[in-house]
């Protein structure tokens, strides 16, 4: 009985819980917002609240008196709330005008930024104008006790989880049954829709900010007399309201309040038993809650591949590949070193400061920057890396330098058990994940009794062959050889982590951030990649952690709170996450910075720091919504493709058309071989009068490779979503040297058919290469065992040059073999003068060149590709089919999907025609060209009655080639000749 007592307790938590929870799922459904700074807005109106029961308005405004009297010694309860949830739901719409209006089409990371933002403005005001010491309300319910059987059972909690039902059931109904909620419904599902029907999606959004702040508010106010309030205290409400959010899918309003409400239940019943068993933590057992409920649900339904049409792109802008390390080495540098010397007492520690920042900084440049993982845990890393310093220099006295490496490696650990998650879960979804971790870290290790004492861990003073590079203390604090030290840390970090940018991994993890699908279709292993990046930053914030320590002497917990976290990862992509510079300018940006001391000598605002940065971010990242730093990066790109531009064209390969220009403001194909059309009698199947040119370019330029001769054999292959079959027991084979081509009309199940025998789909049957199984095998190890494929939608990485884009496949290929397969490859498909451009300024015909380069770096024994000439016309297709004619000159097998008749009938040995997942014809083109089953199927001939589709197997409604998805639409949609459905989860 004394389990159910607790569980009961725990219903005024469970209930303020389950009122953020409701806030954040009306807040994300109508803007896509994942509101961080919910609790922090439940907290300025549970203040309002408690001034205005005494008669007081509360002005966060500096400058002005923290109250203003109303001319009365107090308000009752309901006129108190009523003012104080209007003043919230103006804050809200306050946010969205000024802020979340203008960042509607921004990256995701940009909108969850600014939400931490507006909650480093809100906190840091209220810590400014009411101070941190608790205050503590009047209560609102009736605090007695009821006796049911042997427990007691206080009212006021019951009176509260009521009051948040009843809230809950209400919100329900109007979004159910009102023309509002059908309206929020609609502009959720689609906001070009909304418009067309003359629905204001703005003023839809704008309402619910409203509602959802005034619902944060009540939930405020409502825990206020259970909880004192306390600025730190309610701003970190929100990560278990995350977690109840994550179990309603931040969709779903009664999910997310009952997970809210069990979730302070449960925290109640583990603070009971850690109250009774020694073997439970002191501390952090609740804060554990939370972080088992968003692991397991997102787990549950996370997948460890995005689906076809279910990608959800991310752009944190360029991250530029440095030309030359020299010269910035040597300049930052010197630049350091005059810093250490000018400078003495708090400004050098202020540079010093920058300096450490820096460090841990650059550790979100690997992992957020490049490899595209958002981490919230970076700081509670370099915490785990100054509390281990103090354990290996206090207890097992380990000498410097091996004490930092050490500490650091042992943050490097801990960082790969915090990036597991992202095995599965990407996004701002892993960025929840991370922050109740780092939530969890420090209530379970940073503030544990048990482990740390109460005065904090101790660190021994750095000493190396008799060198004193401890800090000092008193007139020699602080000193220049710890300053001379850190200096040293940071540059060796910064080139480090430029050398990556530089690098095979680095080009790798670019790829993973781009688009993990297509990451893995070209060899790379996304898990591997995405461990190593975590391991890496890890490493790096553990090292900044560790000279922390030194710098303090004494390792505390608040240097490395989750709320300072936040802060970190706000300041760190103001500055521009994806760069070097933007890592060591997150330093100077920190409240350790140079900045910072500025601000406190020159105009005495040091104490408004945090706010001001705070509104600054809020300002830079609606004009900048990629970080400040992405500007210059755009401008810096521009000017290298203007120059590529103004050098000669290549000429390419003998014998092959040079690219000229074919889009606006870009090069196209130049004219190839004659493409006259005409149709073959009584067949409906138009084909190049002449063929298409049957040479082999790559191999009369110079460009001979000597690919894996081997056959793909695909039997038995079914592929299912649910109750539709998309591939029914196809089979076909693909020798060394031949195309083979894979028609059909849309929904026939090609691309489910590539993606089955790639390994993107789960599927039954055989599929061999070489005379060895690889269906069982991920995607990333087919492409190693010599199967290649292009994707429908080409999925290259824009950000990256071409030349980039075709090195990403080369992994684990080096040096001078590594050269000769780029070149080999440019060669081959003839854009070798395009090899410093952005991918994302190229025409569609070279983009399609791009992929299909990308495809053949690794010498594929097959390549299969997937709607080659979408986008381009005739003339275009059919040099194209010399490209690929080209290909398979040089030894490799070519499985060719693509629905321009003309170019499959001109270059293919052998087809197959699928229909409705079901293989109705093969043969050679003339076969095929005379089979009137295959013209009635796939064009569709008037003289011959369509065939009906089975009920089993027709696709459902979604978006076609005709009828693109919806870009509102979260869910993604599938391609145009696939039924709309889910891929299962791909074991990596």
């Amino acid at each position: 009985m004394s389990h159910l007592a607790s569980l009961l307790l725990g219903l005024g938590n469970g209930a303020v819980f389950a009122a953020l929870a409701l806030a954040l799922v009306l807040t994300y459904r109508s803007s896509g917002v994942i509101n961080f700074a919910t609790g922090a807005i439940a907290l300025y109106v549970a203040y309002t609240y408690a001034d205005l029961r005494d008669g007081q308005l509360l002005v966060p405004i500096p400058g002005l008196p923290t109250t203003v009297g109303l001319g009365t010694d107090s308000l009752g309860f309901f006129p108190a709330a009523l003012g104080a949830l209007l003043i919230g739901a103006l804050l809200g719409a306050l946010l969205y005008a000024v802020v979340f209006r203008k960042l509607l089409d921004a990256p995701p990371l940009a909108k969850a930024v600014a939400s931490l933002g507006v909650l480093v403005v809100i906190q840091s005001v209220m810590v400014i104008r009411v101070g941190v010491a608790p205050v503590s309300v009047e209560a609102i319910f009736p605090a007695d006790r009821w006796k049911l059987g042997s427990l007691l059972v206080l009212s006021d909690r019951f009176y509260l989880a009521v009051a948040v039902i009843v809230l809950t059931l209400v919100l329900t109904a109007v979004f159910r049954f009102t023309r509002f909620g059908l309206l929020t419904r609609a502009t959720a599902s689609s906001q070009t829709g909304a418009y067309v029907s003359g629905v204001s999606a703005n003023r839809v959004a704008l309402t619910n900010w409203m509602i959802s702040c005034a619902v944060a508010g009540a939930a405020g106010i409502l825990i206020a007399p259970v909880s004192p309030l306390a600025p730190t205290t309610y701003t970190l409400f929100v990560v278990p309201a995350l977690a109840a959010a994550v179990v309603g899918g931040f969709q779903n309003l009664v999910p997310a309040v009952i997970a809210g409400l069990v979730i302070g239940m449960v925290q109640a019943e583990a603070l009971s038993l850690a109250a009774q068993h020694s073997w439970m933590p002191r501390t952090g057992s609740a804060e554990l809650v939370p972080l088992i409920v968003i692991v397991v649900a997102l787990l549950a339904t996370g997948r460890a591949m995005p689906v076809r049409g279910g990608l959800v792109r991310q752009s944190l802008g360029l991250a530029p590949r440095p030309r030359a390390l020299t010269l910035p080495t040597v300049t930052g540098t010197v630049i350091g070193v005059l810093a250490l010397l000018l400078t003495h007492g708090s400004w050098r520690a202020a540079v010093i400061g920058t300096f450490i920042a820096a460090i841990i900084g650059l550790s979100l440049v690997v992992v957020t920057g490049y490899a595209g993982q958002v981490s919230l845990a970076q700081l509670a890393l370099a915490g785990a890396g100054a509390f281990l310093l103090s354990g290996l220099t206090q207890s097992w006295h380990v000498p410097f330098p091996f004490a930092p490496l050490l500490a650091a490696l042992g943050a490097t650990v801990l960082g790969v058990v915090i990036g597991l998650p992202a095995l599965r879960l990407r996004g701002l979804t892993l960025g929840v994940v991370t922050l109740a971790l780092a939530y969890a870290i420090e209530a379970v290790w940073f503030r544990n009794t048990q482990i740390v004492s109460t005065e904090g861990g101790k660190v021994t003073q750095p000493k190396l062959f008799g060198l004193d590079l401890q800090i000092g203390s008193g007139h020699a604090f602080p000193r220049l050889a710890f300053g001379l030290l850190v200096l040293v840390v940071l540059v060796a970090v910064a080139f480090g982590v430029a050398r990556l940018r530089m690098s095979a991994l680095g080009s790798a993890m670019l790829a993973v951030r781009a688009n993990e699908r297509s990451a893995a279709g070209i060899g790379i292993n996304v898990v591997r990649i995405k461990v190593i990046s975590f391991a890496i930053g890890s490493f790096i914030a553990g090292l900044g952690g560790a000279l922390l320590a030194y710098r303090f002497g004494v390792v505390t917990f608040d240097s490395y709170s989750a709320v300072g976290g936040l802060s970190l990862l706000t300041v760190a992509y103001l500055a521009g996450v994806t760069s070097v510079w933007g890592g060591v300018n997150a330093g100077i940006l920190s409240s350790s910075g140079i900045i910072f001391i500025a601000m406190d000598r020159w105009v005495h605002l040091g104490t408004w720091f945090s706010v001001i940065t705070g509104i600054g971010l809020l300002a830079a990242i609606v004009g900048h919504p990629e970080g400040i730093a992405s500007d210059g990066h755009k401008l810096a790109a521009r000017l290298t493709g203007w120059l590529g531009k103004l050098r000669p064209a290549s000429a390419g390969p003998a014998g092959v058309p040079a690219l000229a220009g074919a889009a606006a403001g870009g090069p196209a194909l130049a004219p190839g071989p004659a493409s006259d059309v005409a149709a073959s009698e009584g067949s409906g199947v138009a084909v190049p009068a002449q063929g298409v040119p049957t040479s082999a370019p790559g191999a009369e330029a110079g460009t001979s490779r000597t690919p894996r001769a081997e056959v793909l054999e695909v039997e038995g292959l079914t592929v299912r979503y649910g109750g539709v079959v998309a591939v029914d027991d196809v089979r076909l084979r693909v020798e060394p040297g031949k195309i083979v081509g894979l028609i059909g009309p849309n929904g026939a199940g090609k691309t489910s058919a590539l993606d089955a025998i790639t390994g993107f789909a789960r599927a039954t049957g055989t599929v061999t290469l070489g005379g060895k199984r690889i269906d069982g095998l991920p995607p990333h190890a087919r492409v190693h065992r010599g199967l290649a494929r292009t994707f429908q939608s080409l999925e290259l990485y824009d950000e990256l040059t071409v030349e980039e884009n075709v090195s990403a496949a080369l992994t684990g290929v080096r040096g001078a073999e590594r050269h000769r397969r780029l070149h080999t490859a440019l060669e081959l498909t003839g854009i070798t003068d395009r090899a410093g451009r952005n991918a994302g300024e190229l025409s569609q015909g070279e983009r399609q060149l791009v992929s299909i380069a990308r495809a053949c770096a690794n010498n594929p024994g097959v390549l299969l590709l997937d709607e080659p000439a979408a986008g381009l016309d005739s003339t275009e297709s059919a040099w194209l089919g010399e490209r690929i004619r080209g290909i398979a000159a040089n030894g490799t097998g070519v499985l060719l999907v693509d629905h321009d008749v003309a170019l499959v009938l001109g270059v293919c040995d052998h087809i197959y025609v699928l229909e409705f997942g079901k293989l109705i014809a093969e043969g050679d083109p003339a076969a095929i060209r005379a089979n009137r089953a295959v013209a009635d199927a796939y064009l569709g001939n008037t003289h011959t009655a369509e065939p009906p589709a089975p009920t089993t197997t027709e696709p459902p409604p979604g978006p076609t080639a005709e009828r693109p998805a919806d870009p509102a639409d979260p869910a993604g949609a599938a391609p145009a000749d696939e039924p709309a459905h889910e891929t299962p989860a791909v074991t990596a």
